[in-house]
C-alpha cells in the first residue's frame, strides 16, 4: 500500500527523480519523459471518463486509469541489461503489465467494433464532446507509446503492447460513443481547397 505523508520531498530539486529500485535519473531522461506521457494520457482519460460518467464505457476507463498507474510503475522498474523476458514477471514487490491486460483490451475492442460500420474514410477527431475527449486521450496515448519506444533501457514487452492497444481501444471507443460511427466526421481529402 502506498502511503504519502509529505507531498514535497526536496529530493528532486536538483533535477533528478527516483526509480522503483532507488536509483536516481535526470527528469529530462527519455524514461521519465515516457512516464510523464503515460501520466498525461491517464489525465486525458480522466477527462473523457467524466464526460462519459453515465455511459457504460466509464467503468472501463476507470479500470484503464488504474492500469496506467501500474504501467507507470512498470516503466519505472526497467530490467537490467541482458535480462530475458522473465525479468518482467510481476511479483509481490514489482508491478508489471501482463499479457492478460492486453488481451482484455483486445476483447473489448472487438466487442465495440462488432457494432460499428466499416470505415469509408479517415475520421476527424470530434463528432461529439465525448468522442473528442477520447480522441485527445488517444493522441496523447500515441505520444506515450512513442516516448516509451524511445527509451534505451529494455522495457516490458507487455507494457509496450498495452500502450499500443490502448490507443486502438480509445479510437474504437470514440466511434462507439459517436452513435456507433454514425456521428463520425469523415475526412474529405482536398475539400477545403479553393
Amino acid at each position: 500500500m502506498v502511503k504519502l505523508n509529505t507531498i514535497y520531498t526536496r529530493t528532486g530539486d536538483v533535477g533528478t527523480t527516483g526509480l522503483v529500485d532507488g536509483s536516481r535519473v535526470s527528469k529530462a531522461s527519455a524514461l521519465i519523459q515516457a512516464i510523464g506521457d503515460v501520466d498525461e494520457a491517464n489525465s486525458a482519460i480522466g477527462v473523457a471518463a467524466v464526460a462519459l460518467e453515465e455511459h457504460p464505457l466509464a467503468a472501463a476507463l476507470a479500470r484503464i486509469q488504474n492500469d496506467l498507474f501500474d504501467l507507470g510503475a512498470d516503466l519505472a522498474t526497467p530490467a537490467s541489461e541482458g535480462a530475458d523476458d522473465d525479468a518482467f514477471a510481476p511479483s509481490e514487490m514489482v508491478l508489471r503489465i501482463v499479457p492478460s491486460q492486453v488481451a482484455r483490451l483486445e476483447h473489448e475492442i472487438d466487442a465495440m467494433n462488432d457494432h460499428l460500420a466499416p470505415l469509408r474514410s479517415f475520421i476527424l477527431p470530434g463528432g461529439s464532446a465525448q468522442a473528442a475527449a477520447l480522441h485527445l486521450a488517444r493522441a496523447i496515448t500515441r505520444r506515450a507509446e512513442r516516448s516509451a519506444v524511445a527509451v534505451e533501457s529494455r522495457l516490458n514487452p507487455a507494457a509496450l503492447a498495452y500502450v499500443n492497444r490502448l490507443s486502438d481501444f480509445l479510437f474504437v471507443a470514440s466511434r462507439a460513443v459517436n452513435q456507433n460511427g454514425a456521428g463520425d466526421v469523415l475526412w474529405q481529402p482536398g475539400a477545403t481547397r479553393d
